[in-house]
This record gives structure tokens, C-alpha cells and sequence, in this order.
């Protein structure tokens, strides 16, 4: 086993919450822990002098890291809990009593049902809901159900000795079934609303609630319409702390992604309506185009191979496309198999689509920490190497690209990469200013053109290769530009996109040598995809934040001697924007403070009269 990485595995961390799991050489399992920045949560393990004696200990036997993303801290929680029971890591804390996730209880079998809360046995007659990740989001929820649905739960003594209401009733927190104050329907409906919520029909009970606060207000009843919204503000907010699992719920989500250099299959467990777990399986040599191939080449393998251990759920959702004709013939296979209907789905909605967003999320960022991997990298350098015929590895990485819409908002990126994958600190961006819009040449060698004067003074760090996003005709305008300004010692690489536009079939021109030819396997060529789409992440993101400000700003605002004043004078005169730029010069020269000459330059802006 390789040694760990630690600062290429915390670099590549999201700010995400999730669950974390910590492996020993042995690879056994040393601790579980969820967080609600992994980020920021794991880095603190590996900080120097900022951990007790017993972190130190774990953090020696480290020998590698996975985690995988939840949507909430919530769901991490739950996840934690149920790694740590299955697992029992020796450095977690692990309570011999073994409690159980508590639930809400309902009474079901009384006259005036009650909400309460239990941990145990579900020997009881009655309603169970659940499990919630801790006592206290059991509490929190029953605390908020009383204020809106006003079921009572008091013990059944204590209800049953009442002559007058208790203080519950008097802050609205109880309708009174003890003293007669609701009616048994009535108190029958808040029992029956408050159920189908913890069910997860929690959409209708709020549909209801939004009907009667529309009929009070359109009654002109704004005192009772207020209550109503303010039941559903509190509904919404349970909706977000409950975690509700039904009877069924055993399902696997399988999430194929792919990118230059290397594929992940993530599976990721569902039982009972709760995310279990997930594995992750990195294919050595994906020759695939699509996650429908990978999928179609995972699912039979994992499933109908092996020594027949392998669990198979009722359903196998699946995060692309699978084909019709295949579909069919693996269901029935898995079904003869498992010895029950098993089905694949593809196109799912609800809690299904989102589980399956959450291991496609998962599977991105297991990808990306595994091609970070400093080996990896190593390897990739190797390979860039061999490509481009170089004495030594490159050490040093630059890449340009140019992003615009129709000529608007140009904006060329540079990103850099040095042995240890991308230098972020390191990037820059250039705002095109006085070109012919469009015009991606003249885009690229003023971006190159300022970039480089500040390498020829060194006040910037020359690379060991510039690559040119473009062909042959961007790789020579960049030539030109080099050198014009002396500088030497770059190697000169365009990447050309293939036949439509399909990863793999690049073309590669080395500016003195020519085409280059590279299998699409090559770890190399992966690199150049990788640093090449960074680029193209990196304008194209530039672009638009330059755009978007564009469009929330006035164009008076970039016309140089029209200050505040004068454009306020031009809005005050016109109405508005649009106006001024429909005005012809002699209008223009009629607003307060705006000569002839100043006419002629405003209108001269706005229409790009040159």
C-alpha cells in the first residue's frame, strides 16, 4: 500500500457534511466520525500540536481515508451511528448499553391519543416514527408538533386527574381534551394531521393548512390566517429535522462518473429507507465513453459474479441511462438470483433521484481524490513527458483559454499546475478589453501578451509548458507573442477538440514538431485534459460573473466624463436607459451639463461607433 497523502487528500476535501471513516495499514476500520464540513473536520486531525494524546495515537496509525457526502449533518449522523454499531471502530466511544435510535410514539389505542417520546422495545400498542438521529431532535420535533397540531402528551394519569386545563393549554400548546375544551373530531383531525405528517405526507397536511389560511383571509380572518401560516412555517421546520423510514426502502444506488485520466463506480447502500454505506471500485482502463457503458459493464459483474454473497436488493437505481434490451435481460437474471422481483431504474424521482444525486456527488469526489493521489500524478508526469519528448519531467504546467457569448464579456484564464496537481494560487484571469468582439486571436495574444511581459521581467515564474486551447492557428499567435518578448525555454502545445468534441480524439500540436500522436489511454494525454478543462471551468466561470455584473450595471457607467451627475441629469431628462440609447446626438446635446462634444463621444459608446 501506498504511503498516505495527507495534504493532497485534505486539499481535495469538499466543505460539505458527511461521514468520515479512518483505515489502518491492516485496512481495518480505526474511527468513524461525521462532520459538517468534512473539510474542516478531518484537516483538524493532522494539525501539529493542536490534538490530545489519544488523537495523536489514531493519527499514527492512520494509513488512509474514505468519506462519503450526505446531504445534511442530519443524515450523517444517522450514517455515523450506524458505522460505529456495525463496526464498533476502536477509537469511537461505544456505549455498553447499546441504546437504540429513538422514535415518536403515538397512542393510538386511547380515547384522546398522545405524543410521547420512547427509546426501547416497540411492545406497545400504538404508532412508531422514526428512528431520529438523537433524543434531542426527538424533543426539538415533539416541542414544535405541540405548538401546531395541539395533541396532548401528558402522562395518562395526569390527564386523567385534570378539573381544570393545565398550563400547557394556557400557551396554546394543548386544545384541552382533559377538560372538555375540543370536540373529539376536532381533536380526532389534529391526531389524524399530525400522523400523516410524521408518515411523510407531510406535503398534504401543508396543502391543507394553505387552503385554510386562504379561506380566512379571503373570510378577511387575518388573525386565524396568521396562525395558519405560522403552522406551516413550523411544519417546514420539522420537515427539515425528521428522518421518517417506512417498512420499505432496501435499495443499491450505483453512480458511474467519468473524466480524463480514470472512472469511479460508487455503490451506495439503502436499507429500511436508510443510507447504510458506500463502496467505491476505480476501473484500471476505461475505454467507455459514456457512465451508460461503464454501468452496463459494472452492474452483471458486481451483482452475478463471485462467490454469490453479494446482497441483492429489490431495486438497483442507477445515475444514467441503461439500455432497454440489456435492462431486461439483467432484472430477470437478478431476479431468478435473489429469488424476488428486482428491478433497475434510471429515471427516478422524489427521495430515489435525490439518493442518487448524492452518490453521483460521492462518486465525483472519490474520483477526484484518487487522481489526486501524488503517484498518480507522478505517473501522469512521466507520461507528459514521454509525449512531448522532454529531457526532464515538467515541473510547471500554464494553460489558456478564452471564454465569451457573441463577443461580450471576453475573458481569457491561466491556470497552473505544478507536481503536486492545480496551483490555485496561483491563477489568473484577463478582462479583454479593445478587440474586435469575437476575435479569439487577438483575445488570446493580449491575455498572453500581458502574462508573459511579467515572465520576461521575472516578476512571474516561467513554465516548462504553455498550452494553447485551439489549434494550429491559436498555437502561432502565441508563438509570435513568445517571441516578440524573448522568452525562452517554454514548449509550446495546442490542444485541438476532436470530432465532436468526444474526450480522448484531441489533437496535440507541439509548436516545433508538429502533430502529435497519443493513444487516448495515455496518462499523459489525461493530464493535458485535466489541466486543459480546468481552464475552461475557470474562464468560462470568469465570464460569467463578468457578464452578469455587465448586465446589472448601466452602460452611462462605463462612458468616461459621465459621472454621477451627468448621468443622473441624462435619466432625469430621458426616463430612463433605453431612452438615452435611442437618442439621436442632437437630443443628447439638449440634457443639462452634456456639450456637443460629449454628445458625440455618449452616443459614439453606446452604438460601438468607432
Amino acid at each position: 500500500m501506498s504511503a498516505f497523502d495527507v495534504d493532497t487528500f485534505l486539499a481535495h476535501l469538499p466543505r460539505l457534511p458527511g461521514v468520515y471513516r479512518m483505515f489502518d495499514q491492516a485496512d481495518e476500520i480505526l474511527y468513524v466520525g461525521k462532520a459538517k464540513s468534512l473539510r474542516s473536520r478531518v484537516t483538524s486531525y493532522f494539525r501539529k500540536g493542536a490534538t490530545d494524546s489519544k488523537t495523536m495515537a489514531l493519527v499514527g496509525h492512520i494509513a488512509r481515508v474514505e468519506t462519503t457526502v450526505t446531504s445534511s449533518e442530519t443524515e450523517a449522523l444517522l450514517l455515523e451511528q450506524s458505522l460505529i454499531k456495525e463496526h464498533r471502530p476502536p477509537y469511537n466511544v461505544v456505549f455498553r448499553d447499546d441504546k437504540s435510535y429513538p422514535y415518536i410514539y403515538l397512542a393510538t389505542e386511547d380515547e384522546y391519543p398522545r405524543l410521547a417520546f420512547h427509546r426501547g422495545a416497540q411492545k406497545r400498542k400504538g404508532r412508531y416514527f422514526g428512528p431520529f438521529p438523537s433524543a434531542y431532535s426527538v424533543r426539538d420535533s415533539l416541542n414544535i408538533l405541540q405548538k401546531v397540531f395541539r395533541v396532548r402528551q401528558c402522562e395518562d394519569t395526569f390527564f386523567r386527574n385534570r378539573s381544570r386545563p393545565c398550563l400547557q393549554y394556557q400557551i396554546k400548546r394543548c386544545s384541552g381534551p382533559c377538560c372538555g375544551l375540543t370536540t373529539r373530531e376536532d381533536y380526532a383531525d389534529d391526531v389524524q394531521h399530525a400522523a400523516m405528517f410524521l408518515e411523510g405526507k407531510s406535503n398534504d397536511v401543508i396543502g391543507d393548512y394553505a387552503n385554510k389560511m386562504e379561506a380566512a383571509a379571503e373570510a378577511l380572518e387575518f388573525e386565524r390566517a396568521a396562525i395558519y401560516r405560522d403552522q406551516i412555517t413550523h411544519l417546514r421546520k420539522v420537515q427539515e429535522q425528521q428522518y421518517v423510514v417506512g417498512d420499505q426502502g432496501d435499495i443499491d444506488i450505483v453512480a458511474a462518473v467519468l473524466k480524463p485520466g480514470g472512472a469511479c463506480v460508487l455503490v451506495m447502500y439503502v436499507r429500511g429507507g436508510r443510507m447504510l454505506g458506500n463502496k467505491t471500485y476505480f476501473p484500471q482502463t476505461p475505454m467507455q465513453s459514456s457512465p451508460s457503458e461503464l454501468l452496463e459493464a459494472f452492474v452483471p459483474q458486481f451483482y452475478l459474479s463471485g462467490s454469490g454473497n453479494r446482497e441483492i436488493p429489490r431495486e438497483v437505481v442507477l445515475n444514467a441511462k441503461y439500455d432497454v434490451a440489456e435492462k431486461a435481460a439483467i432484472e430477470a437474471a437478478l431476479s431468478e438470483v435473489s429469488g424476488r422481483r428486482c428491478s433497475l431504474s434510471d429515471s427516478v424521482r422524489s427521495h430515489r433521484a435525490r439518493w442518487a444525486e448524492l452518490a453521483e456527488t460521492n462518486a465525483e469526489q472519490a474520483l477526484a481524490t484518487h487522481l489526486a493521489n501524488r503517484q498518480n500524478i507522478g505517473q501522469r508526469y512521466l507520461a507528459l513527458q514521454d509525449i512531448l519528448q522532454l529531457d526532464e519531467p515538467p515541473e510547471r504546467l500554464e494553460c489558456f483559454d478564452i471564454s465569451h457569448t457573441a463577443g461580450e464579456a471576453t475573458v481569457a484564464s491561466c491556470v497552473v499546475f505544478d507536481g503536486a496537481g492545480p496551483m490555485k494560487s496561483d491563477y489568473r484571469r484577463f478582462n479583454i478589453e479593445g478587440i474586435t468582439p469575437g476575435d479569439d486571436y487577438a483575445a488570446m495574444a493580449q491575455a498572453l501578451h500581458r502574462r508573459y511581459t511579467r515572465v520576461s521581467e521575472s516578476k512571474v515564474k516561467r513554465p516548462d509548458v504553455l498550452f494553447i486551447d485551439g489549434g494550429l492557428g491559436q498555437l502561432r499567435a502565441a508563438e509570435e507573442i513568445l517571441t516578440g518578448l524573448d522568452v525562452e525555454g517554454v514548449v509550446l502545445v495546442g490542444v485541438a477538440k476532436g470530432p465532436d468534441r468526444r474526450v480522448g480524439l484531441e489533437k496535440l500540436y507541439r509548436a516545433d514538431m508538429g502533430e502529435l500522436d497519443v493513444a487516448a489511454d495515455n496518462p499523459g494525454l489525461h493530464l493535458i485534459q485535466h489541466i486543459r478543462d480546468e481552464s475552461h471551468r475557470f474562464a468560462i466561470t470568469a465570464h460569467r460573473g463578468r457578464r452578469a455584473k455587465a448586465r446589472q450595471q448601466s452602460t452611462l457607467e462605463t462612458i468616461e466624463g459621465v459621472g454621477p451627475k451627468r448621468r443622473r441629469a441624462l435619466l432625469r431628462h430621458f426616463g430612463g436607459n433605453r431612452q438615452v440609447e435611442a437618442a439621436s446626438v442632437e437630443e443628447l446635446a439638449k440634457a443639462p451639463g452634456i456639450s456637443r462634444k460629449l454628445a458625440e463621444h455618449i452616443y459614439a459608446v453606446l452604438h460601438n461607433v468607432t
